[in-house]
């Protein structure tokens, strides 16, 4: 008896070129099968929309905002407060740090819609127009706790929150909450020197 002989595997298809490939659904005009231009995308749904209310340096602001607007760009852009400066964008400089409840946070990882009801201060809020300096930027003055500028408003708001607690901040507590900042000028000394002086103001050596 013979045995039988399995038959062979048929040969792979053949790949297909790029007109074969194509189909209708993924053009709006086609030629010989070749697209003449990609079908256009549907357009991303509308992120959900809020009513905003909280309190922005003193004064309530009510605002419609998208779920996903930043509070840095809710502060810069729709309320021209160009005094928080964003820098990394990833939380880590402190550029843009504002008090939100007398507590620093980053506003470039904080959604304006976490704010609801709260109470935000911008550097604005220290010394308006050409009123007479803060203890703390009045230390940054005399202390010369500044080059460029453009990381001192953050410097200066989480130093204005340690000064405003009930008890001096210790000095391993000073660091940390300096830590958090990054300045390429000064080289930090004379920015601790700053805070430690109006530290001493508010509370005493």
């Amino acid at each position: 008896m013979t045995p039988s002989v399995p038959a062979r595997p048929a040969p792979p298809a053949p790949p297909q070129g790029r007109r074969s490939a194509v189909t209708a659904a993924d053009t709006e005009g086609t030629s010989e099968g070749v697209p003449l231009r990609p079908r256009t995308p549907p357009l991303a749904e509308p992120s959900a929309w809020h009513t905003l209310r909280l309190t922005v340096n003193g004064e309530p602001v009510t605002a419609q905002v998208e779920s996903r607007l930043l509070l840095s760009d809710f502060l810069r852009d729709r309320l021209r407060l160009t005094g928080t400066h964003v820098g990394c964008e990833h939380g880590v400089c402190g550029a843009c740090t504002v008090l939100l409840d007398g507590e620093p946070v980053r506003t470039c990882l904080t959604l304006a819609v976490q704010c609801e009801g709260a109470d935000v201060r911008t550097v604005e809020s220290l010394a308006p127009g050409d009123g007479p300096l803060t203890t703390v930027q009045r230390a940054f003055h005399e202390c010369h706790g500044m080059q460029c500028g453009f990381c001192t408003p953050g410097f200066v708001m989480t130093a204005t929150a340690l000064t405003e607690r009930p008890e001096r901040p210790d000095e391993p507590q000073v660091a940390d909450a300096l830590s958090g900042h990054l300045c390429r000028c000064t080289g930090y000394r004379n920015i601790r020197r700053a805070v430690c002086q109006a530290l001493d103001e508010r509370f005493g050596k």
